[in-house]
C-alpha cells in the first residue's frame, strides 16, 4: 500500500498578518511577559500600583493651575475633569510607545533563545500601559459623579464611545510602539529620539488646551493628523455636550489605521534579524 508523503512548506509571515491564530497559541507567554512587565514596574515601591493614579493626578493638578491662569477655555468643563480625561488616554499612548520602544532589547536574551511570535512583546507593553488606565479611569468616574451638575453626561454616549476611544488610542499605542521597536532595535538613537518624540507630541495634543481655540486656516487638520485627537474628543463628548467635528476625527482615525498598517509592516520585514542586532 503506497501512503504519499505529506509536505510542509515553510513561508515567511506576511508583512501586514497580525498573526492572531499564532498569537493566540502563545496567549500564556503573552499573559506573563504582561503580569511581569506590571510587577516589575512597581517592585519595591512603597505605594505600589498608587502610582498609577498619582502621576496623572499630579499633571492635572499642574495643567488646571497652568489653564486658569492663562484663561484657557476649557469647552465648558471644570478643568481638572477637562485634563484630567484626556490624561487617561495620554498616559496609555505615552508609557505605551516608550515601553514598547525599548521593549526588544530588553528582551534580547529570550529572543536569542526561544521563538515565539515577536509582536507579542510590544504587545504586552501596550497591555501594561492599559493596566494603568483602569486604574486612573476609577478616579475619573469619582469625578464625573462629583461634577454631575456640571456637565452634559451621556450614559449610552458613554457606552458607545469610550470603548471605541481604547481602541483607537490601543490602535495608535501599538503602531507606532512596533515601527519604534522594530528601528530602536537596529538604530540605537530612536532610544533618545522617543522620550523626546512624546513630549513633543503631547503639546499637539489637545491634553490641556481645546482644538477649537485655533483659527489660523488649515490648523485643525494639522492638529487632527494626531491619531490621539480622535480618541481624546470622543472620550470627552460623552460628557461636554460639545458637537463633534466629524471631517476631524475622521482624519484622526485614517492616520491611526496609517500607523497601524506601517508599523506592523516595518516590523514583520525586519523581525528576521532581531536575533541578530539584539
Amino acid at each position: 500500500m503506497y501512503i504519499c508523503p505529506v509536505e510542509y512548506e515553510i513561508k515567511p509571515h506576511q508583512k501586514l498578518n497580525l498573526g492572531l491564530k499564532e498569537i493566540w497559541l502563545f496567549r500564556e507567554m503573552l499573559f506573563f511577559f504582561t503580569w511581569r512587565d506590571i510587577k516589575v514596574k512597581y517592585k519595591q515601591t512603597v505605594l505600589g500600583f498608587l502610582w498609577a493614579i498619582i502621576q496623572p493626578l499630579v499633571l492635572m493638578t499642574i495643567f488646571s493651575l497652568a489653564g486658569s491662569a492663562l484663561s484657557i477655555p476649557s469647552e465648558n468643563l471644570p478643568h481638572p475633569l477637562f485634563t484630567f480625561s484626556a490624561l487617561t488616554l495620554w498616559m496609555i499612548f505615552s508609557t505605551g510607545i516608550t515601553n514598547s520602544g525599548n521593549s526588544m532589547l530588553n528582551n534580547a536574551n529570550i529572543i536569542r533563545k526561544i521563538y515565539f511570535p515577536r509582536l507579542i512583546i510590544p504587545i504586552s507593553s501596550v497591555f501594561t500601559a492599559l493596566f494603568d488606565f483602569f486604574m486612573a479611569f476609577l478616579i475619573l468616574i469619582g469625578m464625573l459623579i462629583f461634577y454631575h451638575n456640571r456637565i452634559s453626561f451621556d450614559w449610552v454616549k458613554f457606552l458607545l464611545l469610550v470603548p471605541v476611544s481604547i481602541s483607537i488610542t490601543l490602535i495608535s499605542t501599538f503602531g507606532i510602539g512596533s515601527l519604534l521597536a522594530a528601528l530602536t532595535i537596529k538604530y540605537r538613537d530612536f532610544r533618545y529620539v522617543t522620550p523626546f518624540l512624546v513630549q513633543a507630541l503631547m503639546f499637539l495634543t489637545p491634553v490641556i488646551y481645546p482644538i477649537s481655540m485655533f483659527h489660523f486656516l488649515g490648523s485643525k487638520y494639522v492638529l487632527a493628523c494626531n491619531p490621539m485627537y480622535s480618541a481624546i474628543e470622543l472620550f470627552r463628548s460623552t460628557f461636554n455636550g460639545q458637537v463633534l467635528e466629524l471631517r476631524l476625527v475622521g482624519i484622526s482615525m485614517i492616520f491611526a489605521l496609517m500607523f497601524l498598517i506601517s508599523g506592523i509592516y516595518y516590523f514583520r520585514k525586519t523581525e528576521a534579524y532581531f536575533a541578530d542586532l539584539a
